[in-house]
């Protein structure tokens, strides 16, 4: 059965995680037989082998989906000028995995501004098809709905490209009365919930608030939000953070609880029970 939607959290492995996914060879492919996509953010800091790519695609699905993240140089040091050099190194090296790629995620710096948005699109427009990105902003002059927002999401819809929206209200609700939740406050943006409707495949990374039960009613508007666009015949990407990343799957058991009974023949993950794969689609 075609899953209806992707789904994954920020990376494969973590301690925490060890017994409650499915056996396998490696983290990766553990984690592959419940999650189908995962947030690359491994690249962002450093660029794999291209030994490391072929490890990768030798230990998912074919209908697993890798969303990964430009190296920091790239987005974050030159704001995408004078990178293609770059960004042929990078997608030379990632051609392994080249047919589990989603759309990689470009995350801009909030010192990326309108004056920069040249420069985005020479990048996207340089990008050889198939391959496509969904892009995330953080400065807030693309939050202000006036003419850089505007120019922004003109650009986007014309090449068929998906707005990252970040949701950090969960995290923000929260007191910062324990260093995760702190560290979490300091390095994840406080931005508006921005949604870009267009044809593209909606990515939203959705952090957590510490107190998993909280999560209940900010995860509902996504709840029917999803629900709409599985019905539409959209396949959006929902990834959930937590500010504790070992609190994920427990995230994910709140989520797919909540999913399943609003989409047909979306099941429930339940981690504890022992069972080759999780029963997610």
């Amino acid at each position: 059965m075609a899953q209806p939607y992707f789904l994954g959290c920020p990376q494969w492995q973590h301690p925490a995680w060890n017994r409650a996914l499915p056996s396998g060879q490696s983290p990766l492919e553990r984690y592959s037989k419940v999650f189908n996509c995962v947030e690359g953010n491994t690249t962002f800091y450093a660029t794999p082998s291209r030994e490391q790519c072929q490890q990768w695609r030798s230990q998912v699905p074919d209908d697993f989906r890798f969303l990964l993240k430009f190296p920091r140089a790239i987005t974050h040091d030159r704001l995408l000028c004078g990178v293609d050099a770059g960004m042929r190194d990078f997608l030379e090296v990632v051609r392994p995995i080249t047919d589990v790629l989603g759309p990689f995620l470009l995350q801009l710096p909030a010192a990326f501004k309108p004056e920069h948005l040249n420069n985005l699109w020479r990048f996207v427009d340089a990008l050889p098809a198939p391959l496509t990105c969904t892009v995330e902003v953080r400065n807030t002059a693309f939050f202000s709905k006036g003419d850089a927002e505007r120019t922004l999401n003109r650009g986007l819809r014309e090449r068929n490209i998906a707005r990252v929206c970040l949701d950090s209200r969960p995290l923000f609700a929260a007191i910062p009365d324990n260093e995760l939740t702190i560290e979490a406050q300091r390095k994840k943006p406080r931005v508006p919930v921005h949604l870009l409707p267009g044809d593209a495949a909606p990515v939203i990374r959705y952090i957590g608030h510490p107190d998993l039960e909280a999560n209940r009613g900010y995860l509902t508007p996504w709840i029917e939000r999803v629900g709409t666009w599985i019905e539409q015949g959209q396949r959006p990407y929902f990834f959930l953070h937590m500010p504790d990343i070992g609190n994920a799957l427990s995230l994910t058991e709140i989520w797919t609880e909540l999913l399943s009974k609003r989409v047909e023949g979306v099941e429930a993950l339940h981690f504890n029970e022992k069972q080759p794969q999780m029963g997610l689609f």
